[in-house]
């Protein structure tokens, strides 16, 4: 009697026992596997918003940088130092070079194909010549764009003006299509006589920038000039 009991402890685990034990074992690996994979889904969806969040930031303090130094309206013989569209921002900028003369350089902000990029023209005091780089800036032919941000979906823009109506978006300003580029001058005043050279100009400019993957837009304002 002992001898059998001994026999059936030496066989081990029985077919049943032995499936039983792997099916435990396959629902703990599963469990696992999806508590790994949720780790890592997570972990690379918050290395992608922290990558974004480091662009922006960049792009947003370049764009700072740019936006406090836009020439006076004054110093442009009527020309406008700010024209914006629906997916494109252009700045006539002062330029401070140690030893030399305060000239103006043209940088346009663009949103293409979902790439916001940054170009630059040359620095220059000739005003005819700034009218040029302001063609070429329409066309895009100013210089190779420097890739700021991928992975952006939309951009709204809108613009501040000290004449009492406060903050609206630049196609409600200029009154015209979204496909019409609008001037700073625009925004000046018929009724009170004020013209492109005069004081009323746009003092701020908000940027909302929709990137993919999130749900709330970017948003920053900007100071036009040092004022």
């Amino acid at each position: 009697m002992r001898s059998e009991h001994r026999l059936r402890a030496q066989r081990g685990m029985t077919l049943i026992e032995l499936l039983v034990a792997i099916g435990i074992l396959a629902f703990v690996a599963t469990l696992g596997w999806r508590g790994l994979d949720s780790i890592t889904r997570a972990r690379a969806s918050l290395n992608q918003e922290l990558e974004q969040t480091r662009g922006m930031q960049l792009a947003f303090a370049q764009l700072q940088s740019d936006c406090a130094n836009v020439v006076d309206t004054k110093l442009l013989d009527g020309r406008q130092p700010v024209v914006i569209d629906s997916s494109r921002i252009t700045l006539a900028r002062n330029v401070h070079l140690d030893g030399q003369p305060t000239r103006v350089q043209l940088v346009t902000y663009r949103l293409n194909l979902g790439s916001l990029s940054r170009e630059e023209s040359a620095a220059t005091r000739d005003l005819k010549q700034l009218d040029l780089f302001w063609q070429l800036a329409q066309d895009g032919a100013n210089a190779l764009p420097l890739a700021l941000q991928s992975g952006v979906e939309g951009m709204r823009l809108r613009v501040w003006s000290d004449d009492g109506r406060g903050w609206r978006s630049w196609d409600q300003a200029a009154g015209a299509s979204s496909s019409a580029p609008m001037s700073r001058g625009s925004m000046m005043n018929p009724q009170a006589g004020t013209t492109t050279s005069g004081q009323s100009a746009w003092s701020g400019l908000e940027i909302s920038l929709s990137l993919s993957g999130r749900e709330a837009s970017l948003t920053k304002i900007f100071l036009l000039g040092s004022a």
